[in-house]
Protein backbone atom coordinates (compact mmCIF):
# COMPACT_ATOMS: atom_id res chain seq x y z
CA UNK A 1 0.00 0.00 0.00
CA UNK A 2 1.08 3.56 -0.67
CA UNK A 3 -0.38 7.02 -1.05
CA UNK A 4 -1.97 6.08 -4.38
CA UNK A 5 -3.67 2.89 -3.15
CA UNK A 6 -7.43 2.86 -3.79
CA UNK A 7 -9.33 1.48 -0.80
CA UNK A 8 -12.47 -0.64 -0.80
CA UNK A 9 -13.75 -2.85 1.98
CA UNK A 10 -16.55 -4.44 3.95
CA UNK A 11 -18.41 -3.33 7.08
CA UNK A 12 -20.05 -5.75 9.48
CA UNK A 13 -20.46 -6.83 13.12
CA UNK A 14 -18.66 -9.20 13.59
CA UNK A 15 -16.27 -9.15 10.63
CA UNK A 16 -13.28 -11.36 11.47
CA UNK A 17 -14.89 -14.40 9.86
CA UNK A 18 -15.35 -12.70 6.47
CA UNK A 19 -13.77 -14.31 3.41
CA UNK A 20 -14.30 -11.15 1.35
CA UNK A 21 -10.86 -9.56 1.93
CA UNK A 22 -9.03 -12.68 0.79
CA UNK A 23 -11.14 -13.24 -2.32
CA UNK A 24 -11.27 -9.58 -3.41
CA UNK A 25 -7.58 -8.94 -2.87
CA UNK A 26 -6.71 -12.04 -4.89
CA UNK A 27 -8.61 -10.68 -7.91
CA UNK A 28 -7.22 -7.15 -7.47
CA UNK A 29 -3.71 -8.58 -7.42
CA UNK A 30 -4.47 -10.70 -10.49
CA UNK A 31 -5.65 -7.56 -12.30
CA UNK A 32 -2.46 -5.72 -11.32
CA UNK A 33 -4.35 -2.90 -9.60
CA UNK A 34 -3.04 -0.77 -6.76
CA UNK A 35 -6.20 -1.39 -4.74
CA UNK A 36 -6.68 -2.88 -1.30
CA UNK A 37 -9.82 -4.40 0.25
CA UNK A 38 -10.02 -4.10 4.04
CA UNK A 39 -12.40 -5.47 6.70
CA UNK A 40 -13.98 -2.82 8.92
CA UNK A 41 -15.61 -3.70 12.25
CA UNK A 42 -18.59 -1.36 12.67
CA UNK A 43 -20.91 -1.40 15.67
CA UNK A 44 -24.65 -1.42 14.87
CA UNK A 45 -24.93 2.03 16.44
CA UNK A 46 -22.15 3.51 14.29
CA UNK A 47 -23.29 2.84 10.70
CA UNK A 48 -23.87 6.51 9.83
CA UNK A 49 -20.47 7.51 11.20
CA UNK A 50 -18.80 4.65 9.31
CA UNK A 51 -20.34 5.72 6.01
CA UNK A 52 -19.16 9.29 6.56
CA UNK A 53 -15.74 7.93 7.46
CA UNK A 54 -15.17 5.77 4.38
CA UNK A 55 -16.45 8.61 2.19
CA UNK A 56 -14.03 11.09 3.79
CA UNK A 57 -11.15 8.63 3.43
CA UNK A 58 -11.69 8.31 -0.31
CA UNK A 59 -12.98 4.73 -0.45
CA UNK A 60 -14.30 3.73 -3.87
CA UNK A 61 -16.95 1.55 -2.24
CA UNK A 62 -17.81 -0.96 0.44
CA UNK A 63 -19.61 -4.22 0.85
CA UNK A 64 -22.17 -4.39 3.65
CA UNK A 65 -22.80 -7.55 5.63
CA UNK A 66 -24.94 -8.45 8.64
CA UNK A 67 -26.38 -6.70 10.53
CA UNK A 68 -26.05 -3.47 8.50
CA UNK A 69 -27.76 -4.25 5.18
CA UNK A 70 -30.94 -2.41 6.08
CA UNK A 71 -29.49 0.31 8.31
CA UNK A 72 -27.10 1.53 5.63
CA UNK A 73 -29.94 2.38 3.24
CA UNK A 74 -30.82 5.57 5.10
CA UNK A 75 -27.31 6.92 4.56
CA UNK A 76 -27.31 6.67 0.75
CA UNK A 77 -28.20 9.11 -2.04
CA UNK A 78 -29.57 6.47 -4.40
CA UNK A 79 -30.77 2.88 -4.11
CA UNK A 80 -30.92 0.62 -7.16
CA UNK A 81 -34.36 -0.90 -7.92
CA UNK A 82 -33.34 -4.44 -7.01
CA UNK A 83 -31.94 -3.36 -3.65
CA UNK A 84 -35.06 -1.27 -2.95
CA UNK A 85 -37.31 -4.22 -3.78
CA UNK A 86 -35.38 -6.58 -1.53
CA UNK A 87 -35.04 -3.99 1.22
CA UNK A 88 -31.31 -4.58 1.67
CA UNK A 89 -28.04 -3.17 0.31
CA UNK A 90 -24.86 -5.23 0.23
CA UNK A 91 -22.74 -3.00 -2.04
CA UNK A 92 -22.18 0.75 -1.97
CA UNK A 93 -20.51 2.64 -4.83
CA UNK A 94 -18.94 5.95 -3.80
CA UNK A 95 -18.42 8.57 -6.51
CA UNK A 96 -16.47 11.56 -5.29
CA UNK A 97 -15.12 14.68 -6.96
CA UNK A 98 -14.58 18.35 -6.19
CA UNK A 99 -18.33 18.89 -6.31
CA UNK A 100 -19.11 16.36 -3.58
CA UNK A 101 -19.90 12.68 -3.30
CA UNK A 102 -22.69 10.40 -4.42
CA UNK A 103 -23.41 7.10 -2.68
CA UNK A 104 -25.38 4.44 -4.55
CA UNK A 105 -26.63 1.23 -2.96
CA UNK A 106 -26.93 -2.06 -4.82
CA UNK A 107 -27.77 -5.67 -4.00
CA UNK A 108 -25.47 -8.08 -5.83
CA UNK A 109 -26.91 -11.03 -3.87
CA UNK A 110 -29.87 -11.04 -6.27
CA UNK A 111 -27.93 -11.50 -9.55
CA UNK A 112 -25.28 -13.48 -7.67
CA UNK A 113 -27.84 -16.09 -6.64
CA UNK A 114 -29.72 -16.45 -9.91
CA UNK A 115 -26.55 -16.42 -12.05
CA UNK A 116 -25.03 -19.06 -9.82
CA UNK A 117 -28.17 -21.18 -10.04
CA UNK A 118 -28.28 -21.02 -13.83
CA UNK A 119 -24.54 -21.67 -14.17
CA UNK A 120 -25.01 -24.87 -12.19
CA UNK A 121 -27.76 -26.20 -14.42
CA UNK A 122 -31.11 -25.04 -13.03
CA UNK A 123 -33.23 -22.48 -14.87
CA UNK A 124 -36.48 -21.34 -13.19
CA UNK A 125 -39.58 -22.07 -15.27
CA UNK A 126 -43.19 -20.83 -15.10
CA UNK A 127 -44.42 -24.28 -14.04
CA UNK A 128 -41.83 -24.70 -11.29
CA UNK A 129 -42.20 -24.36 -7.55
CA UNK A 130 -39.41 -23.25 -5.25
CA UNK A 131 -39.40 -23.73 -1.49
CA UNK A 132 -37.38 -21.14 0.43
CA UNK A 133 -36.65 -21.60 4.13
CA UNK A 134 -36.08 -18.32 5.93
CA UNK A 135 -37.40 -14.78 5.63
CA UNK A 136 -34.39 -12.61 6.40
CA UNK A 137 -32.22 -10.55 4.05
CA UNK A 138 -30.78 -13.55 2.22
CA UNK A 139 -34.23 -15.07 1.73
CA UNK A 140 -35.57 -11.79 0.39
CA UNK A 141 -32.82 -11.70 -2.24
CA UNK A 142 -33.48 -15.31 -3.22
CA UNK A 143 -37.26 -14.91 -3.48
CA UNK A 144 -36.99 -11.70 -5.51
CA UNK A 145 -34.41 -13.28 -7.82
CA UNK A 146 -36.59 -16.32 -8.45
CA UNK A 147 -39.71 -14.25 -9.12
CA UNK A 148 -37.96 -11.92 -11.56
CA UNK A 149 -36.43 -14.95 -13.28
CA UNK A 150 -39.95 -16.19 -14.03
CA UNK A 151 -40.55 -19.05 -11.61
CA UNK A 152 -44.19 -20.01 -11.15
CA UNK A 153 -44.50 -20.22 -7.36
CA UNK A 154 -42.40 -19.64 -4.26
CA UNK A 155 -43.39 -21.08 -0.90
CA UNK A 156 -41.67 -19.41 2.04
CA UNK A 157 -41.36 -21.25 5.34
CA UNK A 158 -40.15 -19.45 8.45
CA UNK A 159 -40.22 -20.08 12.17
CA UNK A 160 -42.01 -16.75 12.60
CA UNK A 161 -44.89 -16.88 10.13
CA UNK A 162 -45.51 -13.12 10.38
CA UNK A 163 -42.04 -12.38 9.01
CA UNK A 164 -42.66 -14.55 5.95
CA UNK A 165 -46.02 -12.87 5.46
CA UNK A 166 -44.34 -9.45 5.65
CA UNK A 167 -41.95 -10.49 2.89
CA UNK A 168 -44.93 -11.40 0.72
CA UNK A 169 -46.66 -8.10 1.43
CA UNK A 170 -43.52 -6.13 0.59
CA UNK A 171 -43.03 -7.89 -2.75
CA UNK A 172 -46.72 -7.75 -3.61
CA UNK A 173 -46.81 -3.99 -3.01
CA UNK A 174 -44.19 -3.47 -5.72
CA UNK A 175 -46.02 -5.86 -8.05
CA UNK A 176 -43.38 -8.60 -8.08
CA UNK A 177 -44.97 -11.39 -6.09
CA UNK A 178 -48.65 -11.01 -6.89
CA UNK A 179 -50.34 -14.42 -6.80
CA UNK A 180 -47.09 -16.40 -6.79
CA UNK A 181 -46.13 -16.38 -3.13
CA UNK A 182 -47.29 -18.45 -0.18
CA UNK A 183 -46.17 -18.43 3.48
CA UNK A 184 -46.16 -21.34 5.93
CA UNK A 185 -44.80 -21.84 9.43
CA UNK A 186 -41.54 -23.82 9.39
CA UNK A 187 -42.47 -27.26 10.65
CA UNK A 188 -40.92 -30.56 9.48
CA UNK A 189 -44.18 -32.01 8.17
CA UNK A 190 -45.04 -28.85 6.24
CA UNK A 191 -41.54 -28.65 4.72
CA UNK A 192 -41.64 -32.26 3.58
CA UNK A 193 -45.15 -31.95 2.15
CA UNK A 194 -44.59 -28.77 0.16
CA UNK A 195 -41.25 -30.02 -1.20
CA UNK A 196 -42.77 -33.11 -2.81
CA UNK A 197 -44.09 -31.06 -5.74
CA UNK A 198 -41.15 -28.64 -5.87
CA UNK A 199 -38.16 -28.44 -8.20
CA UNK A 200 -35.95 -26.30 -5.95
CA UNK A 201 -35.32 -26.09 -2.19
CA UNK A 202 -33.22 -23.22 -0.83
CA UNK A 203 -31.96 -22.95 2.73
CA UNK A 204 -31.62 -19.20 3.33
CA UNK A 205 -31.05 -19.56 7.08
CA UNK A 206 -27.89 -20.16 9.09
CA UNK A 207 -29.02 -23.65 10.16
CA UNK A 208 -26.13 -26.04 9.63
CA UNK A 209 -23.45 -23.34 9.68
CA UNK A 210 -20.25 -23.96 11.63
CA UNK A 211 -20.04 -24.71 14.52
CA UNK A 212 -23.59 -26.20 14.52
CA UNK A 213 -22.70 -28.59 11.70
CA UNK A 214 -25.01 -31.38 12.93
CA UNK A 215 -28.13 -29.27 12.35
CA UNK A 216 -30.37 -29.37 9.27
CA UNK A 217 -33.67 -27.88 8.20
CA UNK A 218 -34.71 -31.31 6.85
CA UNK A 219 -35.87 -34.09 9.21
CA UNK A 220 -33.35 -36.92 9.66
CA UNK A 221 -35.73 -39.80 8.99
CA UNK A 222 -37.20 -38.59 5.67
CA UNK A 223 -35.39 -38.79 2.31
CA UNK A 224 -35.48 -35.71 0.10
CA UNK A 225 -37.29 -36.04 -3.24
CA UNK A 226 -34.81 -37.46 -5.73
CA UNK A 227 -35.45 -34.88 -8.45
CA UNK A 228 -35.02 -31.86 -6.17
CA UNK A 229 -32.27 -29.26 -6.56
CA UNK A 230 -31.14 -28.41 -3.02
CA UNK A 231 -29.28 -25.10 -2.66
CA UNK A 232 -27.82 -24.33 0.77
CA UNK A 233 -26.62 -20.73 1.09
CA UNK A 234 -24.40 -21.85 3.98
CA UNK A 235 -20.81 -22.28 2.77
CA UNK A 236 -19.01 -23.12 6.02
CA UNK A 237 -18.88 -26.10 5.96
CA UNK A 238 -18.99 -26.52 2.18
CA UNK A 239 -20.99 -29.73 2.54
CA UNK A 240 -23.61 -29.13 5.19
CA UNK A 241 -25.72 -31.87 6.69
CA UNK A 242 -28.58 -30.79 4.42
CA UNK A 243 -26.39 -31.27 1.35
CA UNK A 244 -25.26 -34.69 2.57
CA UNK A 245 -28.92 -35.62 3.00
CA UNK A 246 -29.61 -34.43 -0.54
CA UNK A 247 -26.71 -36.37 -2.01
CA UNK A 248 -27.71 -39.55 -0.19
CA UNK A 249 -31.31 -39.17 -1.43
CA UNK A 250 -30.34 -38.70 -5.08
CA UNK A 251 -31.18 -34.99 -5.06
CA UNK A 252 -28.77 -32.40 -6.53
CA UNK A 253 -26.78 -30.60 -3.81
CA UNK A 254 -25.46 -27.05 -4.41
CA UNK A 255 -23.30 -25.25 -1.84
CA UNK A 256 -23.45 -21.53 -1.09
CA UNK A 257 -19.87 -20.63 -1.97
CA UNK A 258 -20.59 -19.92 -5.63
CA UNK A 259 -23.17 -17.27 -4.69
CA UNK A 260 -20.68 -15.66 -2.29
CA UNK A 261 -18.03 -15.52 -4.99
CA UNK A 262 -20.38 -14.26 -7.72
CA UNK A 263 -21.87 -11.47 -5.65
CA UNK A 264 -18.33 -10.41 -4.79
CA UNK A 265 -17.26 -10.38 -8.44
CA UNK A 266 -20.34 -8.35 -9.36
CA UNK A 267 -19.57 -5.82 -6.60
CA UNK A 268 -16.04 -5.46 -7.91
CA UNK A 269 -17.37 -4.85 -11.41
CA UNK A 270 -19.51 -1.98 -10.06
CA UNK A 271 -16.51 -0.34 -8.39
CA UNK A 272 -14.20 -0.74 -11.37
CA UNK A 273 -16.70 0.72 -13.85
CA UNK A 274 -15.04 -1.28 -16.60
CA UNK A 275 -15.40 -4.66 -18.24
CA UNK A 276 -14.59 -7.45 -15.81
CA UNK A 277 -14.52 -11.16 -16.56
CA UNK A 278 -17.09 -11.96 -13.88
CA UNK A 279 -16.91 -15.71 -14.49
CA UNK A 280 -13.13 -15.65 -14.22
CA UNK A 281 -13.21 -13.50 -11.10
CA UNK A 282 -15.84 -15.80 -9.59
CA UNK A 283 -13.68 -18.87 -10.23
CA UNK A 284 -10.64 -17.26 -8.62
CA UNK A 285 -12.67 -16.02 -5.64
CA UNK A 286 -14.17 -19.46 -5.12
CA UNK A 287 -10.75 -21.10 -5.26
CA UNK A 288 -9.37 -18.65 -2.69
CA UNK A 289 -12.36 -19.26 -0.40
CA UNK A 290 -12.05 -23.03 -0.65
CA UNK A 291 -8.40 -22.83 0.38
CA UNK A 292 -9.25 -20.44 3.23
CA UNK A 293 -12.00 -22.70 4.51
CA UNK A 294 -9.69 -25.69 4.26
CA UNK A 295 -7.03 -23.97 6.34
CA UNK A 296 -9.60 -22.89 8.93
CA UNK A 297 -10.89 -26.45 9.22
Amino acid sequence: MDGATQLVGVIGWPIEHSLSPAMHNAVLEELGLNWCYVPLLVRPTAVAEAIRGVTALGFRGINVTVPHKQAVMGELDEIAPGAAAVGAVNTVVIDGDAGGTHLAGHNTDVPGFITSLRARGYKPAPDDRAVVVGAGGAARAVVYALLTAGIGEVVILNRTLERAQRLIVDLTVIGTGTGRLKALPLQPAALVAVSQEAQLLVNATTVGMWPSVADSIWPADVPLPGGLVVYDLVYNPLETRLLRQARCSGAQPLDGLDMLARQGALALALWLEEALDVDGATALMRDVCERALGSRA
